[in-house]
């Protein structure tokens, strides 16, 4: 059984020709064709203006541009970690031990005094 057969459409339109009347159809079907056609610029000027701010982050980082690379980069990957367990993390650092400063003494019985 089909999800949306044509019998389906022809039941929806008929419902909102009844809720909103026949003459206010296709003014409303132009309202949503305008903001479709509306949304669909908004989406490539984001895409073009991703494209320039990379391009531009490219060009102050000192990379060659894709196009004028003489051949495209390799792909490195890892090759699966298939059968190891997960890597530990590494432990916290060890605690410095104190070394105890010498301390002058008190009643100035020492080796300067004499």
């Amino acid at each position: 059984m089909d999800v949306l057969a044509p019998w389906h459409l022809l039941i929806v339109v008929l419902v909102l020709a009844a809720l909103f009347g026949y003459k206010r159809l296709p003014e409303m079907s132009r309202s949503v064709a305008r903001s479709l056609r509306v949304f669909r610029t908004e989406m490539k000027g984001l895409s073009d203006d991703d494209a320039a701010r990379d391009a531009h982050a490219r060009a102050q980082a000192g990379e060659v541009p894709a196009a004028s690379a003489p051949y495209p980069p390799a792909q490195v990957s890892a090759p699966p970690a298939v059968g190891y367990p997960p890597a530990a993390p590494y432990p916290p650092p060890a605690a410095q031990p104190t070394v105890p400063q010498p301390q002058a003494p008190v009643d100035g019985a020492g080796p300067s005094a004499g």
